[in-house]
């Protein structure tokens, strides 16, 4: 896997992730909702702990920024 989640892309994905948790976890939502939000914060946590995001590579987007050899 060749990553494509850029480190400003990861830090919002893991707050992202982080909010949706402790959302699910406190019990402040409810239903359908709460396992949407319990699906949408796994995926975002792994996501961004692996720096590779699979909807990434079907637009073709990449945040990672490539270094330069010399």
């Amino acid at each position: 896997m060749k990553k494509n989640v850029g480190n400003g892309d990861r830090f919002l994905r893991i707050m992202i992730g982080i909010i949706a948790l402790i959302l699910v976890m406190g019990n402040v939502v409810e239903g359908t909702l709460m396992w949407v939000l319990l699906v949408v914060g796994i995926l975002m946590v792994v996501t961004s702990s692996v720096q590779f995001c699979p909807a990434y590579t079907i637009f073709g987007v990449n945040t990672c920024k490539v270094k330069n050899k010399k």
